[in-house]
């Protein structure tokens, strides 16, 4: 006679005693500022590598550009008006703790709230069409904001926001290299992405490049290494000396700021890996233009 396995019915399962409620309308509130602040505060990090670039910079026009890129930078933070016409796709990252639950909705719901009325309050540029090859037609709130979500340990929430222009978006590439390709092929396609981009990206630019993983995550690589303080380097030696690399024949390259020539076609190169098919090299890459925004908070 076969064993019969006993399953116990829970019919109700109640949340332990260490779990943490966050009000969804914190939520909300936490992610409509960081719409407004993303729009018109450009990160010190930037602005720093920016001042570096037109320090540097031989050529008297990329120089002049640079400067003006730094000036609409303060004119934006004083008046509070967005550092770009074109206030993006607004592509969150996510971090959930699993001891974390928001009372009153979902995460996802808090943050498209969030989205709209940040860009309802900021008169920031509604971008998003609802569909992306018949109607078109604007959803009027720059909603459905994109959501890359992970959970964690811990009982807190840490929320990064990236708005993402199209003109910058639009020059993303992947590309699945031969493993045989090796180092000059990553090389040869992120340099060439690069310069094919030209000045629709707006340079100077940063540069995400993932490797690895498989199609769709080699580009979630690439857009996350953006993230990374400007031009901190790798935590992988090898990684850091290939970034290096790149960043050198890119700059070599002279397309320059907006490109219109010059020695700063990239502020920095930012390079994430993950573990791959024995088949398989998948390299995407994804630039940021020079006003490369982000805000972010934790609950």
């Amino acid at each position: 006679m076969s064993e019969k396995i006993q399953l116990k019915k829970v019919s109700e399962r109640s949340f332990p005693d260490s779990l943490r409620s966050i009000p969804f309308e914190e939520v909300v509130k936490m992610v409509r500022l960081c719409c407004l602040a993303a729009a018109t505060n450009l990160p010190e990090d930037v602005l720093e590598a920016l001042q570096q670039a037109h320090s540097t910079e031989s050529n008297p026009l990329a120089k002049e550009l640079i400067g003006q890129c730094l000036e609409n930078a303060q004119i934006a933070r004083v008046e509070k008006m967005p550092i770009c016409q074109d206030t993006g796709f607004a592509v969150f990252f996510v971090e959930l703790g699993v001891s974390v639950r928001i009372e009153g909705g979902t995460i996802y719901e808090a943050i498209t709230e969030g989205t709209r009325q940040g860009y309802r309050d900021g008169f920031l540029r509604k971008s998003i069409v609802d569909d992306p090859l018949f109607k078109r037609k604007n959803t009027t709130d720059n909603t459905p904001p994109i959501i890359h979500l992970t959970q964690v340990l811990g009982d807190k929430i840490n929320v990064i926001l990236a708005p993402k222009g199209g003109g910058s978006e639009n020059m993303s590439a992947l590309k699945m290299l031969k493993p045989s390709d090796g180092r000059a092929g990553v090389v040869d396609f992120v340099t060439e992405s690069v310069i094919k981009a030209g000045g629709n990206p707006c340079p100077p630019v940063i540069v995400g490049v993932g490797i690895g993983g498989t199609f769709e995550q080699a580009a979630l690589l690439a857009k996350k290494a953006l993230l990374r303080k400007v031009g901190t380097p790798s935590e992988d030696a090898e990684y850091a000396d290939l970034e290096q690399e790149i960043l050198q024949k890119i700059n070599a390259s002279g397309v320059g700021p907006q490109g219109l020539g010059g020695d700063t076609t990239a502020l920095a190169v930012h390079i994430n890996h993950f573990p791959c098919h024995i088949a398989s090299l998948p390299v995407a890459v994804n630039l940021n233009c020079h006003a490369a925004r982000h805000a972010g908070f934790e609950l």
